[in-house]
């Protein structure tokens, strides 16, 4: 029996982690494994309720646990309070920080059915794409010392350091790489080694992994040039690697291009392969309690859960079979209806059980 600690959090967290549970019941039901749930408190919830946005019976709880699902935390209430206290930074950094959780994955796929929810011309976005983009998270710029402000007036300067070990480069490339050998065996290589050093051995290391996976054809890319062609021909990516600061701006903006913040799942996951699992939409207060959030990335991060904690395949892939059986039936949460009916959260999670069991 596999542990899993449930981290609900705020916002819409609660509501679409809810309809998460019940499409893991029936996958369990279905392909006859078990899961173990212990909830806990994090995020805004928990400084209200504990003074802190991650306890320590939350922490100590996850470290018993065989993976996180994860919900979403903040939300103007907290809005208020110094920035290190704030339930963003103070919760999920420091998850990050004591798991090491250095490998982020953060799908970008268009279903053929929301082709037109896209943002691109349909002649770009023909039937849908599906691109992986696999992010360093726990090391380069954001936490490269050293970084300060020093000096007044106008010599006022301000300085951050962007740096990498060769063995932090080749560990997330392996995962690339990986991820790459049981998808389409491409990957692309996102820097700026003409300009920054980091990135000249971000590359060099980089070639060097892709020598023990002969299977997988790797292109390197510049930054700025990745963020043109992901607009002009988003099919020809297939898991694009990138460094921490690149990294997250190349999976906004590819998350951007599906259409929908509601359909992003995504995943933290450390060399054992024990991960933080969850939506990459937020908490979205504003619609917070009224029942019409999509659940679907909420749904789909669970999927990944047992793809990449798990490695229960089959429940995961049928998982998303269903996700994309419900939305071929036109069934829609009001992110994606148009002008079309929509349903609420609870509709769209029974719908997508309903397509997992039968």
């Amino acid at each position: 029996m596999k542990k899993v600690a449930i981290l609900a959090g705020d916002g819409i967290g609660p509501e679409v982690m809810a309809e998460a549970v019940k499409v893991l019941d029936a996958a369990q039901k279905r392909f006859g494994f078990s899961l173990q749930y212990s909830f806990a408190d994090v995020g805004g919830c928990a400084i209200d309720r504990h003074g802190t946005a991650l306890p320590e019976a939350t922490l100590e709880l996850c470290a018993e646990s065989d993976a996180i699902l994860f919900g979403s935390v903040g939300g103007p209430k907290w809005e208020g309070l110094p920035p290190e206290e704030q339930p963003e930074r103070a919760a999920l950094l420091p998850l990050r920080k004591h798991f090491d959780l250095f490998c982020n994955f953060r799908p970008a796929k268009v279903f053929p059915s929301l082709a037109a929810s896209c943002p691109l011309r349909p002649d770009i976005v023909g039937d849908g794409f599906d691109i992986l983009c696999v992010r360093e998270l726990t090391s380069g710029i954001y936490f490269g010392t050293p970084k300060g402000r020093q000096g007044t007036g106008a010599d006022e300067y301000a300085f951050d350091t962007m740096g990498y070990k060769r063995s932090e480069i080749e560990r997330i490339a392996r995962m690339g790489f990986e991820a790459a050998m049981v998808r389409n065996k491409r990957v692309t290589s996102v820097d700026k080694a003409n300009v920054l050093t980091t990135m000249v051995l971000w590359r060099q290391v980089v070639t060097e992994v892709a020598t023990d996976y002969p299977q997988v054809e790797l292109n390197h890319l510049y930054v700025d040039n990745t963020t043109m062609q992901l607009v002009k021909d988003p099919h020809q990516f297939d898991v694009l690697l990138c460094g921490n600061m690149f990294g997250d701006i190349i999976s906004d903006e590819a998350a951007m291009i599906t259409g929908s913040m509601g359909l992003l799942a995504s995943a933290a996951l450390n060399s054992e392969k024990f991960g933080l699992y969850e939506p990459a939409g937020g908490s979205a207060p504003d619609i917070a309690g009224r029942k019409i959030a999509n659940p679907i990335a909420e749904i789909l991060s669970a999927a990944m859960m047992l793809k990449y904690s798990f490695a229960i395949e089959d429940a995961a892939v049928a998982i998303e079979e269903a996700v994309a059986k419900t939305l071929d039936a036109g069934i829609r949460t009001v992110d994606l209806a148009g002008n079309g009916e929509p349903v609420g959260t609870e509709a769209m999670g029974d719908a997508i059980v309903h397509n997992l069991l039968k």
